[in-house]
């Protein structure tokens, strides 16, 4: 674990049992999300998510009616202090950092009392916290879903699990979390290996501490053999790429590739023609790939383009044309009110 020896810890007082906690690189302790605790059960029905998405657009014209000063005295004053709104604030113009994002994961409830104020929870209670929330939930199961018929069907392929801009790797966790929780005997004596590609090594290394919480005595993945590796590269790194591609299919492994809140939502077209088109070339033939697309459609036009993050606003459509492009299509599909999120099959 990397920590300056000045660094100031800054523990949780009020765990919750049954998770797991591990230090951030600034000290501070938070839960390994676990999808399947109750602390971090989500299931809205889709009258909550309308009334959610209802409460969004009002609060957006509201603050639109305000003159522009006006409008950033508020802001500046109602947001001081907030740690979710220093790190949505730093993704102006680019994105969101692995460790920003994955605070706003943790959701209102499970934010420690002693770093985060009353408006970080607030935040964390907003639409589009919650959609990231969700966002999480729905790549962890369709990442696991498409899994689980391929180690059924081979016990002997050993598992690895590409990450593209992984920040910490909680999709891909999380999906291992969901398997050995359903189906522990179908990675119970499997190596698996996991490669978060990302130029931030920040969220990377938390995502190797959790990990390792995650396999300790009585967490749920104790006991199995699972290695966390932080390549310190983008998706636009297309030698680097082919070459773990190509390593792990001659090594005859079980493929799968994630990207929740990455590739498919910040990655120019070209880009993921090119990553797809790789995966494509380089895997194999049941490779499993999911992700998340922007959705631009009805309110979620206005919603995600008040977003000051640099995402690419493409749209299904648009995205299902470049997955057949590379040899794609989409295979199943989950509606948030801010993005679709996909699990993806060759043809």
């Amino acid at each position: 674990m990397r920590h300056a020896k000045s660094l100031t810890v800054v523990p949780e007082k009020h765990k919750k049992p049954g998770l797991c906690y591990v230090l951030a690189d600034d000290g501070i302790e938070l839960p390994v999300i676990d999808i399947t605790h109750p602390a971090f059960a989500l299931e809205p029905s889709e009258e909550e998510l309308r009334r959610e998405v209802e409460r969004a657009l009002s609060e957006l014209e509201r603050v639109g009616r305000m003159p522009p000063l006006a409008r950033r005295l508020l802001l500046a004053l109602s947001l001081k202090g907030s740690r979710l709104a220093a790190g949505i604030r730093s993704s102006a113009g680019t994105y969101l950092s692995g460790m920003s994002t994955y605070l706003l994961k943790l959701g209102p409830d499970n934010l420690g009392r002693c770093y985060a104020k009353r408006v970080d929870r607030r935040i964390a209670a907003s639409l589009p916290c919650l959609s990231v929330q969700l966002r999480l939930k729905d790549t962890a199961r369709l990442l696991a879903d498409g899994l689980k018929p391929l180690l059924a069907r081979d016990s002997a392929r050993p598992l690895y699990l590409l990450n593209l801009g992984g920040g910490c790797a909680s999709d891909t966790l999380n999906a291992l979390v969901l398997l050995s929780r359903e189906e522990r005997k179908l990675i119970a004596a499997r190596q698996v290996s996991i490669d978060v590609l990302d130029r931030d090594e920040v969220g990377p290394a938390f995502g190797g501490r959790a990990l390792l919480a995650l396999r300790a005595e009585a967490a749920p993945l104790h006991g199995l053999s699972v290695a966390l590796r932080p390549v310190a590269l983008d998706w636009s790194d297309g030698g680097r790429l082919r070459e773990l591609l190509e390593a792990a299919t001659s090594a005859r492994a079980i493929i799968a590739v994630a990207s929740e809140g990455g590739l498919f939502e910040y990655g120019s077209d070209e880009e993921i023609e090119a990553c797809l088109a790789l995966v494509a070339r380089y895997g194999p033939e049941d490779v499993v790939v999911v992700g998340s697309v922007t959705r631009i459609d009805g309110a979620a036009s206005l919603l995600n383009r008040a977003s000051q993050a640099a995402m690419v606003h493409r749209g299904l459509p648009s995205f299902e044309e470049l997955a057949r492009r590379s040899g794609f299509r989409v295979h199943r599909r989950i509606d948030r009110p801010l993005s679709h999120n996909l699990a993806l099959a060759r043809g």
